[in-house]
């Protein structure tokens, strides 16, 4: 008798699972551009992945890698119904824009979500912006450098968190060698996440892969940003080091670190109203 009942309430569990699992869907090839240029109307549009009944859900915006180069936006199948509303954008891509550009559409990306996210269910207070490779440098660069977010009417700091996996910190290779500066001399201007480093910026987590691994000294590059951030005073700010897996694999274990962090942050925060 007990393994009948254990056998039902297992049974139960699975259907309501999948009951959950299938009010899920993704809108997809969403335009969120102004921009009226031919390829900027094709490029620029995102993906949405939402609940259909959802209401005040964290949204995590996610920016695909591709060494601002190449790559398409994609929703990740581990932040798939998870209770979420995932967004994934396309940005314009190298040598078609510079890299001024791919920061600019983020931003605009970015914005689009806190104006629109309401209406797939999503809490614009709880927005959580994260990405892989070149996509870490675009989220460090919107979310640290406050004039790109400015320029669509959105305060950075109004970002939940920032979460960039294995990203660039100093300036990004690829706009690196449109100056025919090498992939491994070391530079650093204000097209560079270092640059901005500030102390009142949303939480920083940091997650690259592992150091002997990891794409030209990336590990290290990210630890001296931690260390900065530490230095000028940041209340929030983290690195994790995925021993074993290399710039490409990383991505999948930094979900999980991901997913853990904003449960921190938003229990963090429902505290602190709490308390006070």
């Amino acid at each position: 008798m007990k393994q009948l009942f254990t056998t039902i309430l297992f049974l139960l569990m699975f259907v309501t699972l999948s009951e959950a699992q299938s009010m899920y869907s993704t809108r997809t090839d969403i335009p969120y551009t102004a921009k009226t240029d031919k390829y900027s109307q094709e490029r620029l549009k995102l993906d949405i992945h939402h609940h259909a009944e959802g209401t005040d859900m964290p949204v995590i915006i996610w920016f695909h890698g591709g060494g601002l180069t190449g790559g398409n936006k994609f929703v990740p199948g581990e932040l798939m119904d998870h209770g979420y509303v995932v967004v994934a954008p396309n940005y314009r891509l190298i040598p078609n824009v510079g890299v001024e550009e791919c920061i600019d559409d983020v931003a605009e990306a970015v914005a689009w979500t806190f104006r629109n996210i309401k209406d797939f269910g999503g809490d614009p207070t709880k927005i959580f912006v994260a990405g892989h490779s070149a996509g870490g440098f675009l989220t460090s660069m919107i979310g640290l450098e406050k004039k790109w977010l400015d320029r669509y009417g959105i305060d950075a700091d109004s970002i939940a968190a920032l979460i960039p996996y294995s990203g660039q910190v100093i300036t990004h290779f690829s706009d690196r060698k449109s100056r025919g500066i090498g992939e491994l001399t070391p530079y650093v201007d204000a097209n560079a996440p270092l640059f901005h480093v500030r102390k009142d910026c949303p939480p920083y987590i940091i997650i690259t892969g592992d150091a002997e691994q990891e794409l030209y000294g990336r590990y290290e590059e990210n630890l001296y940003m931690w260390r900065m951030m530490k230095l000028t005073g940041h209340p929030d700010v983290k690195i994790y080091k995925l021993d074993g897996y290399n710039h490409g694999d990383m991505a999948v274990p930094a979900h999980h670190i991901l997913k853990r962090e904003i449960a921190r942050i938003l229990s963090e925060k429902t505290n602190s109203v709490n308390t006070h």
